[in-house]
Formats: C-alpha cells, structure tokens, sequence
C-alpha cells in the first residue's frame, strides 16, 4: 500500500489518547497494511496508529529475525505483565536521532480483537513484550521516554532538538 510520514514530537495527536475501535473494517485492514509498509521502511519492531496520525487504537508488532510474522491488532490491552523485567534500548521514528535504555516486563499477556474480528491473548516475550508495550504506550499519548526521570527526560529532548 503505502508508507505513511511519521509525525514529529511534540505534535499534540503523539500526546493524545486513541480512539478504540468498533469494528474491523476493510479500512482498518488498508491502515494496517499502511503501518506494516511504514514499520519496514523504518525498518522497527512495531507501530502504532498515532505515530502516523491515525487516532485508533491501532498497532502492529513483528520482533521475529526473519520479517513476516507481524501481528495485526486493534484494541490491545496488557492482561498480566511478568516481575521480571527486560532493559531495551528504545527509539521512536517520531524523535529521531535519539534513544534510551527502558526497563518494561520481559513477559507480557496481551489481549486485541485481531483481522478475523475475533479477541485473541497472545503471551509475548523479550523484544516481542517490550514492543507491544512499547506501541500500547503511544496509543495512550505516551512515548518511551516518558519513562525516564525528568532530569534524562529533559536531557533526551534537548539532545534530540539539537540533532534535528
């Protein structure tokens, strides 16, 4: 289909929660095929509607080596999260130039109604749980480095102003 611009921080949608979704629809499908193409053109692990201005609650997550086995979801929500947990360096096509270490749960249960229209849970580890908690983050007008002490935070984005 097509691959679609990512918006710059601090545009207000990045900051803004995601609208659920009602239905699986063919336009839902033709967006997901859109964050597909944009996720490997970047190339990452996984997007999120709002990081190209679509405001559904809308993600897609393929951490597998060999490319191909994204999973589609509308809707996604964490059901149980493991104590340990799984440093990640984390980037964002929204800030680019930057990155940061983040520390999520390296096991996660994630519950989305899927393309078929029907709820699935998937038990996801390692960059697999971090990117699907890395996507739900944006759906709820997060980033990654809304993780970080204000202090790093701050030093994040003046890095990141300075590079752009």
């Amino acid at each position: 289909m097509a691959v679609r611009p990512c918006l710059p921080w601090p545009d207000k949608r990045l900051r803004s929660v995601a609208d659920p979704v009602e239905a699986i629809t063919d336009d839902i499908r033709a967006i997901w095929t859109d964050m597909i193409d944009t996720m490997e053109a970047m190339p990452g692990v996984g997007l999120a509607g709002p990081q190209i201005g679509v405001m559904q609650r809308l993600a897609v997550v393929d951490a597998s080596s060999e490319r191909g086995q994204v999973i589609r979801m509308a809707n996604p929500e964490i059901l149980h999260s493991s104590i340990e947990l799984r440093p990640h360096e984390e980037a964002s096509p929204n800030l680019p130039g930057v990155s940061a270490t983040i520390k999520r749960p390296r096991a996660v249960t994630v519950r989305f109604l899927n393309d078929q229209s029907e709820m699935e849970e998937r038990d996801l580890v390692g960059l697999w749980a971090t990117s699907v908690q890395h996507q739900i983050d944006h759906l709820n007008g997060k980033l990654y480095f809304h993780h970080l002490s204000k202090v790093k935070r701050d030093m994040l984005l003046r890095k990141a102003k300075k590079a752009g």
